[in-house]
């Protein structure tokens, strides 16, 4: 009999990258220098055996885009699915995440297209007009995203998109990684942060990634279940398999509904499985609402569901880097190298700038998660707060999760406008890429106006600074 080996053997070949990447990460002193994730090691380590080995013995890279998609989700519902803790000023600190997650949409969106115009003008004609949306669909919505979205423009005759939405995560990964160090270290030298988070940042087992030998371990999970009965792992695994699996009848069902609006409303329910991720979290919210109603929820078990959700960022991010297809990329260098760099520096600007100002605790750990999202994806995001609070004690990561909801429904319009350029390729119509302009505009103006009303007397105080407070008021 004949099984299908497919799934555990792409498993296998990631596993084995992991393996080596944590062997590189404790020996060489580059990758403890600048914290580099043992994921993107990985990555990086099987893109040229997906792009010139594994091929001819038959495996391609296809499969690799489908487990990150997945694993991002799970990610998500992993997160969400754990206890939030009450602060009488989280509803600020939520709408602030979603505030400059935002903001970056249409900084974002603004800045690919611009620069996608400039060079359809002058040296790459033949570029497609929706080229550009892949920086922000590749950095601030992650390589499961894009990877879908772009995969999806090729009813608009545009084939190369999923792969170019790819290499775009890949070097927001390589921003996430060495900008988010960056950050953190120029953070350290001005006072950004406190002594206590300092202190972690030193220890000789964040540099390497591995407890020293004989060193008190922290607790990972806990035992919500007696094993005979089931395993707690396995408790809380279901959960989250059961919440994904909602999620994808959710989905299924609002496409139902949507195709009674016609074309439009089939195009739109296309683009909403390109955020499957958003519906993921919002299902876990609800799962989590109803367990607590029920009082059943002390059976999810908080360091558990973080462990799940590292694992599903660890995959993730390994598979989505390795599955660049590098003849693609090398195609496209010239736009991809202009706009990631243009778009990095407004990032690394904009992000500390508008986050010293609009919360009201936490703002270098806000920054940084948020630094990572736009970057990379939310997992990214956590890897660079695990340095500081890698047990997730402090309410940063659930202010995100819940953030993600009000992001959701304020990203529809966003969503809407995903395909406006590249109807403009396919129908010579510049009218769709115009509107596709007007709505990062949009998002600019009006991110800009609710940060205002949120920030209040702050939102340009020591506008010359990009990080306003000083020193002895930061945390």
């Amino acid at each position: 009999m004949s099984f299908n080996w497919n799934f555990y053997i792409h498993a296998g070949i990631i596993a084995a990258g992991l393996v080596i990447a944590i062997f590189l990460r404790t020996r060489i002193r580059f990758f403890q220098k600048f914290l580099v994730p043992n994921s993107i090691i990985a990555g990086f380590l099987l893109l040229p055996l997906y792009n010139f080995v594994f091929p001819k013995i038959g495996f391609n890279q296809e499969y690799l885009g489908e487990i990150a998609y997945h694993l991002l989700s799970i990610s998500f519902v992993a997160l969400t699915l754990r206890e939030t803790k009450k602060s009488n000023r989280a509803n600020r600190n939520r709408q602030g995440h979603a505030v400059v997650l935002l903001s970056q949409y249409g900084v974002q969106a603004f800045v690919g297209i611009i620069l996608t115009w400039i060079f359809i003008q002058t040296v790459k004609p033949d570029l497609f007009h929706s080229f550009g949306f892949l920086f922000p669909l590749g950095f601030a919505l992650g390589p499961g995203q894009v990877f879908a979205i772009g995969e999806g423009w090729r009813v608009f005759g545009i084939e190369d998109a999923g792969t170019v939405g790819l290499t775009f995560a890949a070097l927001g990964f390589i921003v996430a990684s060495f900008g988010g160090v960056f950050l953190i270290q120029y953070g350290i030298r001005h006072k950004w942060i406190s002594p206590e988070y300092m202190n972690k940042i030193r220890k000789t087992d964040v540099r390497t990634g591995v407890f020293p030998r004989g060193a008190k371990l922290p607790v990972g999970a806990y035992q919500t279940t007696q094993s005979e009965a089931v395993d707690s792992f396995t408790a809380n695994t279901i959960f989250i398999l059961l919440t994904y699996l909602l999620s994808y009848l959710l989905l299924k069902g609002i496409g139902i509904l949507l195709a009674f609006a016609g074309p439009m409303g089939v195009e739109l329910a296309t683009n909403l499985w390109g955020i499957s991720f958003i519906f993921a979290a919002l299902v876990g919210l609800l799962v989590r609402r109803v367990m607590s109603g029920l009082k059943v929820d002390h059976i999810l078990d908080d360091k558990t569901l973080s462990r799940i959700s590292g694992l599903s960022v660890d995959i993730m991010v390994t598979s989505s880097i390795a599955a660049i297809s590098l003849a693609i990329a090398f195609k496209y260098w010239l736009p991809i190298l202009v706009i990631t760099v243009v778009g990095t520096l407004l990032i690394i600007t904009l992000v500390p700038w508008m986050c010293s100002r609009i919360f009201t605790n936490n703002r270098f750990l806000r920054t940084l998660i948020i630094f990572g999202a736009v970057t990379g994806t939310l997992t990214t995001g956590l890897a660079l707060l695990r340095v500081l609070d890698p047990e997730f004690e402090t309410p940063v990561a659930s202010d995100y999760s819940y953030a993600s909801g009000i992001t959701f429904v304020a990203a529809i319009p966003f969503i809407l406008a995903i395909n406006f350029p590249a109807k403009a390729y396919q129908t010579g119509d510049m009218r769709w890429f115009v509107a596709g302009i007007a709505v990062a505009v949009g998002y600019i103006v009006v991110t800009l106006i609710w940060y205002m009303l949120l920030a209040k007397k702050k939102s340009f105080a020591r506008g010359s600074k990009i990080w306003a407070l000083d020193r002895k008021k930061n945390s």
